[in-house]
């Protein structure tokens, strides 16, 4: 392999931040000093490098004189360790509540990744491949978030396998639960597209078109058109962790721990910002 100097653009205190978290892992572990291949801060930096280019891991694994075997354990380790930081739902919506912003934007996301060979039980009883969506046309997992008005994201759950629907992953994964009580006790009301109709009381989304040939009354319309229009800014909260951690754009690993990676790309974006900015 041929080597060249190399920059990666990110603030030397995020590599501080992540290299001190890997410090205390090794410390819980009992792992004894010098007997790691690299440095809680060269592990760190590989790891950022990986989160922020998606590099393929035998020429990383090179580029930092460890095999590809260590690189994976070590950035698996990484990642574990970043997404046991990512904020809690209640933490993140209390959090919003106290910097003064008026709602919540409830979305989904498929995070593509290589096809898994685990199959399901379809309603109509068919045995379908359980991280294949139908929806999209193609294998990965299913993430829901919260974002800020502003379209900064506060929050990401698990992931689920790719043919559920969105409404189904954020019943079972408590997510509609925390929001019916950030509604009712902190006031905080949720924002959500149509994919989430019929969430209930607190959560928002579009009133549909009516079949037969029936339009919607104007003030139904004007109800669409405020919602739709208050909602898409926040809708940008993916957007920005896709496109500044390269990774998430298409996962190689275990489609299972899509979420964690992709917890882990929130944690290095709070830090990055530093924290949240509250409304004006």
């Amino acid at each position: 392999m041929i080597t060249y100097r190399a920059m990666l653009d990110v603030p030397r205190e995020l590599v501080a931040m992540l290299a001190r978290r890997l410090r205390a892992e090794r410390r819980a572990r009992g792992t004894r000093t010098g007997a790691r291949a690299l440095s809680c801060w060269k592990q760190a930096l590989m790891v950022l490098v990986w989160y922020r280019k998606r590099e393929e891991m035998t020429v990383l694994a090179a580029g930092f004189g460890i095999s590809r075997a260590t690189a994976y354990r070590y950035r698996d380790e990484a990642i574990t360790v970043l997404a046991a930081a990512a904020p809690g739902l209640h933490e993140a919506l209390e959090r919003v509540t106290e910097q003064g912003w008026a709602h919540v934007v409830l979305d989904g996301k498929l995070f593509r990744s290589d096809r898994a060979a685990a199959t399901t039980t379809s309603q109509k009883g068919k045995t379908i491949n359980s991280w294949y969506s139908g929806k999209h046309h193609q294998p990965g997992g299913l993430v829901p978030a919260l974002m800020r008005p502003d379209g900064f994201p506060i929050w990401v759950g698990d992931a689920a396998p790719g043919h559920r629907h969105d409404m189904a992953v954020a019943r079972d994964g408590g997510v509609l639960g925390a929001l019916y009580w950030a509604a009712s006790q902190l006031g905080l009301p949720t924002l959500a597209d149509s994919g989430y109709e019929g969430a209930g009381q607190g959560v928002y989304t579009p009133i549909k078109q009516p079949g037969r040939g029936q339009i919607l009354a104007p003030d139904n319309q004007a109800y669409n058109v405020l919602l739709r229009a208050t909602r898409c800014i926040g809708e940008r909260g993916f957007a920005l962790l896709v496109g500044r951690w390269r990774a998430l754009q298409h996962i190689t690993v275990s489609p299972s721990r899509i979420g964690d990676i992709v917890q882990g790309a929130l944690v290095l974006t709070h830090f990055e910002h530093r924290r949240l900015r509250p409304s004006r």
